[in-house]
C-alpha cells in the first residue's frame, strides 16, 4: 500500500506565507446566545466571511501557487459544488491560469455565476459532486490539465490549515474546535494545525445525518461511500472521504457528530437573526451540533468555524421557512369548512384572537373529497414557539375547526 503524502505545522506555515494578502484573517465572533446555551465561552470563525465566500480559497491557491511553469501552462481543472469552484476560479486568475471546473446539474445559480465571474470556464455535469469529478477527471486525462481536487491532496490540506493558526493565535485558550465536515480537507487541515501546538484541544467533525460517509468509514478504518446523499448542505454532501484528509482526522479527530436537517435550518435562522450572519448549510453545521448537544460536558472556550456563506437566495427563503417550522415558529395546517360568506374572515379572526400572525391563505374548492358546499382553505401563520404552536391548535380546534396536516 502506498504511503500517504503527511502534513506538518511547517507545510502550514508555509501554505500561510504563499497566502500573503490574497486571503482575510476572518474574524472570531462571540456567540452569547450559544454561551448561554452551553454554559461556556463560544466564539464563531467566520469563514463565511472570507474572499469568494468560504474557506476554499486558502487550500485551491495553495495547491495551484505550487504547480511548476510546465503544469501552470496546462491550466487546471477542479469538480465542485460551488465552493471550491469559486476558490480555484479566483486563485487561476489571480496566478494568471486557465481553468475550467465542472459543477453539478442542480449547482446554486449565484455559486454557478460567481464561478464564471472569476474567470473560470464552467460546465454543468452529472447530479453530484462525485459524479462532477469523474468528468473533471476525464477532461484532465484527455487535455493534460492538473485535477485540482476539492479535498484529497496534502497542499490543500496545508492550505486549509491556515484557518487553525488564526483560531489559535485568537483564542489561545481554545478548549474544543468545531468543523463541518464533507471530504475532510478543512477539519484535517485545522486539526494538524491546532494538535501541533495544544495536542489538549478537542477536535470534532460535523456532518448532516443524510450525507455521512466519515462515521462508517471512521469504524472500518478506511473511506467507505455513503449509502445516500440527500441533504441541502451541498457543501459537505461528499460521497467518500479522501485518503489524505481521512488519515489525519483519523489520527488527530476526536469524535465525528452528524445533524438532522431541521437542525441545519434551525442553526442558519439562529445565526442570521441573533449574530446577523448569513450562513450556508454546511457551514451552519457546527452550530447545529451545539444546539443539539448543548447539555454534552464540553471543554471550553469552543470555536464554531462556519465555513461558507454561499446561499442561493431562493434557498436561503425556502430554509428561513424550514427553520421557523422546525423552531415551532411556523405553523401550516388545512381546514374544511362550509363556504359561505364570511367564514374565512371568522378564520383568520380567530387565528388573531390567538395572537398568532396569519402570512398566508389558499382556497381549494375542486378536491373530490370535499362537499359541494365545503372549502378546504391552507392557512400559514406565524408562531411564538412549540408552546404557542399547540395553543392555536387547541384553540382553534375547541371553537370546531376540522383541521387536517399534509
Amino acid at each position: 500500500m502506498a504511503t500517504l503524502p503527511t502534513v506538518t505545522l511547517d507545510d502550514i506555515r508555509s501554505a500561510r506565507e504563499a497566502l500573503g494578502d490574497l486571503i482575510r484573517p476572518t474574524p472570531l465572533e462571540y456567540s452569547r446566545t450559544l454561551s448561554e446555551k452551553v454554559g461556556t465561552q463560544v466564539f464563531l470563525k467566520c469563514e463565511n466571511l472570507q474572499r469568494a465566500g468560504s474557506f476554499k480559497i486558502r487550500g485551491a491557491y495553495t495547491r495551484i501557487s505550487r504547480l511548476s511553469e510546465e503544469e501552470k501552462a496546462r491550466g487546471v481543472v477542479a469538480a465542485s459544488a460551488g465552493n471550491h469552484a469559486q476558490g480555484v476560479a479566483l486563485a487561476a486568475t489571480t496566478l494568471g491560469i486557465r481553468s475550467k471546473v465542472y459543477m453539478p446539474v442542480g449547482a446554486a445559480m449565484p455559486k454557478l455565476n460567481a464561478t464564471r465571474a472569476y474567470g473560470a470556464e464552467v460546465e454543468q455535469i452529472g447530479a453530484t459532486l462525485d459524479e462532477s469529478l469523474v468528468a473533471a477527471r476525464a477532461y484532465a486525462d484527455d487535455t493534460g490539465a492538473v485535477l485540482i481536487h476539492p479535498f484529497d491532496h496534502a497542499d490543500i490540506v496545508a492550505g486549509q490549515g491556515t484557518c487553525g493558526l488564526e483560531i489559535l493565535e485568537q483564542c489561545p485558550d481554545v478548549g474544543t474546535v468545531v468543523v463541518s465536515l464533507g471530504g475532510g480537507g478543512l477539519l484535517a487541515g485545522v486539526a494538524t494545525a491546532i494538535k501541533a501546538q495544544r495536542d489538549d484541544v478537542t477536535l470534532v467533525g460535523v456532518q448532516a445525518d443524510a450525507a455521512a460517509a466519515y462515521p462508517v468509514s471512521l469504524a472500518a478504518g478506511h473511506p467507505i461511500a455513503a449509502e445516500r446523499m440527500a441533504t441541502m448542505a451541498d457543501g459537505i454532501a461528499v460521497g467518500l472521504p479522501g485518503a489524505v484528509p481521512f488519515e489525519v482526522i483519523r489520527q488527530l479527530v476526536d469524535r465525528v457528530d452528524t445533524v438532522s436537517e431541521a437542525s441545519l435550518s434551525r442553526a442558519m435562522l439562529q445565526l442570521l437573526e441573533h449574530s446577523k450572519l448569513v450562513v450556508e448549510p454546511a457551514g451552519a453545521a457546527g452550530v447545529a451540533l451545539i444546539n443539539e448537544a448543548a447539555d454534552r460536558a464540553w471543554s471550553g472556550p469552543i470555536v464554531v468555524v462556519l465555513s461558507g456563506g454561499n446561499i442561493d437566495p431562493m434557498l436561503m427563503l425556502r430554509v428561513i421557512r424550514h427553520g421557523m417550522a422546525a423552531a415551532g415558529r411556523y405553523l401550516q395546517f388545512r381546514v374544511v369548512m362550509p363556504d359561505r360568506p364570511g367564514s374565512l374572515a371568522r378564520l383568520i379572526s380567530d387565528c388573531a384572537a390567538t395572537d398568532a400572525n396569519v402570512i398566508e391563505v389558499e382556497h381549494m374548492r375542486t378536491d373530490p373529497t370535499l362537499m359541494v358546499d365545503e372549502v378546504d382553505i391552507l392557512v400559514q401563520v406565524e408562531t411564538k414557539g412549540a408552546a404557542h404552536c399547540q395553543a392555536v391548535l387547541t384553540s382553534l380546534r375547541a371553537a370546531g375547526y376540522r383541521l387536517k396536516f399534509a
